[in-house]
């Protein structure tokens, strides 16, 4: 059933929505999987992504993706090796390197207090 932008009734997710949801999804799981491998502790990681629809050569397909993840870590974490995580994270992530759209990390490090 289409969700409202295409003339449904509003209550179910847009292939389209999916796909872009995925990309963040794979983008923190992948990331829990590295953390986790190098003994990286972490409290909140999040990720938001928006993905940009264009018209190429007469087929509309994703030309962008704008993924922006926050890492809030615990006091004492080395900022510098968690944000080379997080873009590890982009480099590996099997769903967004299955698409051909180009992809765009904007990452940050929150320490807790």
């Amino acid at each position: 059933m289409p969700p409202i932008e295409f003339d449904g009734p509003g209550d179910h997710w847009s292939p389209e929505s999916l796909l872009v949801a995925a990309v963040s999804d794979c983008l923190i799981l992948t990331f829990r999987a590295i953390a986790r491998a190098s003994g990286m502790h972490w409290l909140k990681p999040e990720c938001e992504t928006e993905g940009v629809l264009n018209r190429v050569e007469g087929v509309t397909r994703f030309t962008h993706f704008n993924m922006r993840a926050k890492l809030t870590a615990p006091a004492g974490t080395d900022e510098h090796k968690a944000m080379r995580m997080l873009e590890k994270s982009k480099a590996v992530c099997p769903v967004s390197n299955s698409l051909n759209g180009e992809k765009h990390l904007h990452a940050s490090v929150a320490i807790a207090p």
